[in-house]
C-alpha cells in the first residue's frame, strides 16, 4: 500500500479549497492556492530531472514559501533535506554533499552563504532561489523559483511512494561533531504528526496553529506544519520569535495552538505590559527542545490560564516520543508518558532494564524511530541495538510510568531549543594558533535553558581576549553555536588517562572573563 505525506494536503484542499491554510502578516493563502503552488513547484522539480528517491535540499525560513516547497518535493517522490538557515557556507556544503542532493532550493535572504556552498558542490546540479525577488535577474548560478513555477501547470500527479520510503533526512550531530542524516519515512512523519494532532492537540479544522518554531527543525515541522495540514487547520507563520510581535500575532489571528521552546515561554512571561494583549484564544500550549523550568510552567498557567504540556523527542524519533496529555495530570519536571505505539524503557549499562526509580539510558522502539542514518550503517548499528534506539539521555521512571530526565549521557547542549554539539566548537577552537586546549560546556541560563561556555588554556607566549575568541567563532560557524561565555584557565582538569573531565567543569564552571 502506498503512502505519501503530500497526499494529505491534497485531501485538505479537496475538502475545503477556500479555507485559509497559511497566514503571514497581511497575506493569506487558501488550501486551493497552496495545492496549486505545490503542484507547480513539483512540476519544476520534474523538469530539473528530479525523480522518485532523489534528494532535494531546502534552506528556507518560516515564510509562505516553505510549506509548498516542502510538499512539492514529496509530491515529486523525492526526499526533503531541510537545512538550518543560520549555517555558514562550508556547513551547508557538507549537507549538500553528504545527502547527495541534486537540487538546492535556497531563500534569497541567505544567498550570501548558499551560493558559495552550491558553487563548491559538484553533485548538486541546480540551485533555485525562493522568495520575492529583489531584482529582475537571479543571483549568479541560480534560477528564480517563482517565475519558473508560474509557467507550470497547477496540477501534478502524486508520486506513488511507499510507507518505508524516506520522506525527510534530518541532520543531527553527535559527539564526533560530524552531522548524520536521520532517515525518516513517510510513515514515521505521517503517524507522528497525526498522533500529535489527534491525541495531544485534539485539533480540528477550525484551529489556528502558530508556526514560530523553525520549520527546518523537526519540532516545528511535525507539530506545527504537518499536524496542522493533516487536519486542514490554519497556520499562522512567523519569520522568527520576537516580542511583542508574537503577542500581536496571537491576538490578531486568534491562535489556538502554540508550540514553543522554554526560552520563548520565558520571554512571553517577561513581556512588557502583557495585559495589553488578548491571548484568550490559546487553548493548547506545548513545550519541547529543552527542559521546561517548573517556575515557568506554573507562572504561565497562572497568568494565561493555559497549562503547558511538556514533551520529549529527538530528530531520530520524528521527533515526538513522549508527552504530558491534557486528560492526564501533568507532573512538573516530567516529559510525560510514551506516546501510543512507542515503547520507552530505561536501560542499564549492561543492557538490562532498570527497575522503577533507577536512573539509566532512555531507549525506545516503535513507529516513530528512524530507519537509520543515511549512508552510515556503522552509526546506525551503534544507535539501534537489538531493535532499541539509544537516545543518550539518562532518566528515571516513577510508579505511574512518567519519565523524568536527570542528565544527558552525551555532551550535547540545548540552547533556546537548538542542539549544540561541543565537539564541533572544540575542533574550531583547537584550530586557533593561540589555543593549547579547549573544552565547551553548557551552563544553566534562565532565559535560554543553557548557555555555551568555552573553557580555554592558551599556548605559552600567546594572548587572546574573550571578545577576539567570540569574533573568531562568529566568522566560522552559525551564530547559535557561538560561545557567549569564555573562561581562560591555566589548564583543563584531566583524569588519569589524560581525558578532560567535563563533568568537573560542568559541576564547577570557571568564572568567565569579560568579553
Amino acid at each position: 500500500m502506498s503512502l505519501n505525506l503530500a497526499h494529505y494536503l491534497t485531501l485538505a484542499a479537496d475538502a475545503a479549497p477556500r479555507r485559509t491554510a497559511l497566514i503571514m502578516d497581511q497575506h493569506r493563502v487558501t488550501y486551493g492556492e497552496l495545492l496549486a503552488t505545490t503542484n507547480r513547484i513539483a512540476n519544476v522539480l520534474h523538469d530539473k530531472g528530479i525523480r522518485k528517491g532523489d534528494k532535494v535540499a531546502l534552506m528556507v525560513p518560516n515564510t509562505l514559501d516553505f510549506p509548498p516547497i516542502y510538499y512539492a518535493i514529496l509530491m515529486a517522490g523525492a526526499t526533503v533535506v531541510p537545512i538550518n538557515v543560520l549555517l555558514r557556507s562550508h556547513e551547508i556544503q557538507y549537507y549538500l554533499e553528504d545527502s547527495d542532493a541534486k537540487v538546492f532550493i535556497a531563500h534569497r535572504a541567505f544567498c550570501d552563504e548558499a551560493l558559495p556552498a552550491h558553487e563548491q558542490t559538484d553533485t548538486c546540479h541546480h540551485l533555485l532561489i525562493a522568495g520575492v525577488p529583489d531584482a529582475a535577474e537571479p543571483p549568479a548560478a541560480g534560477e528564480l523559483l517563482t517565475p519558473l513555477a508560474m509557467e507550470e501547470a497547477p496540477e501534478c500527479p502524486l508520486a506513488d511512494t511507499m510507507p518505508d520510503d524516506t520522506a525527510v533526512i534530518l541532520y543531527t550531530s553527535g559527539t564526533t561533531g560530524h552531522p548524520k542524516g536521520a532517515e525518516l519515512t513517510h510513515f514515521n512523519m505521517f503517524f507522528n504528526a497525526n498522533y500529535v494532532r489527534e491525541h495531544v492537540f485534539h485539533a480540528t479544522a477550525s484551529d489556528t496553529f502558530l508556526a514560530v518554531l523553525p520549520l527546518f527543525h523537526s519540532f516545528g515541522q511535525t507539530t506545527m506544519m504537518n499536524a496542522a495540514l493533516l487536519g486542514g487547520s490554519t497556520i499562522s507563520m512567523m519569520l522568527k520569535f520576537e516580542m511583542p510581535k508574537v503577542m500581536q500575532t496571537v491576538q490578531r489571528d486568534r491562535v489556538n495552538v502554540l508550540a514553543a521552546v522554554p526560552s520563548m515561554y520565558y520571554a512571553m512571561l517577561n513581556a512588557p505590559n502583557p495585559s495589553a494583549y488578548d491571548l484568550s484564544s490559546i487553548r493548547m500550549a506545548v513545550s519541547g527542545g529543552a527542559a521546561l523550568p517548573v517556575e515557568v510552567l506554573t507562572r504561565f498557567e497562572e497568568r494565561y490560564g493555559v497549562r503547558i504540556l511538556e514533551g520529549y523527542g529527538l530528530s531520530e524519533t520524528s521527533p515526538v516520543a513522549s508527552f504530558n496529555l491534557i486528560e492526564h495530570p501533568s507532573k512538573p519536571g516530567s516529559i510525560g508518558l510514551p506516546i501510543w505505539g512507542c515503547e520507552m524503557r530505561v536501560m542499564r549499562e549492561d543492557g538490562s532494564f532498570a527497575p522503577q526509580g533507577e536512573v539509566g539510558e532512555i531507549v525506545m522502539r516503535g513507529h516513530n524511530v528512524m530507519k537509520g542514518y543515511y549512508k552510515r550503517p556503522a552509526a546506525t548499528e551503534e544507535a539501534i541495538v537489538n531493535g532499541w534506539f539509544h537516545t543518550g539521555d539518562l532518566a528515571r521512571v516513577d510508579e505511574e510510568g512518567y519519565f523524568f530526565i536527570v542528565d544527558r549521557k552525551k555532551d550535547m547542549i540545548i540552547r533556546s531549543g537548538m542542539n549544540v554539539y561541543p565537539r564541533e566548537i572544540e575542533e574550531l577552537l583547537y584550530a586557533h594558533p593561540a589555543i593549547l586546549e579547549a573544552a565547551v560546556i553548557g551552563v544553566p541560563d534562565e532565559a535560554r535553558g543553557e548557555e555555551i561556555q568555552a573553557c580555554v588554556a592558551l599556548r605559552e607566549g600567546h594572548t587572546l581576549t574573550a571578545k577576539e575568541l567570540i569574533a573568531y567563532c562568529r566568522e566560522r560557524m552559525a551564530r547559535y553555536k557561538v560561545p557567549r561565555l569564555v573562561a581562560f584557565v591555566p589548564e583543563l582538569p584531566k583524569g588519569p588517562t589524560g581525558k578532560t573531565l567535563k563533568r568537573r567543569l560542568r559541576d564547577h564552571p570557571p568564572k568567565p572573563d569579560a568579553p
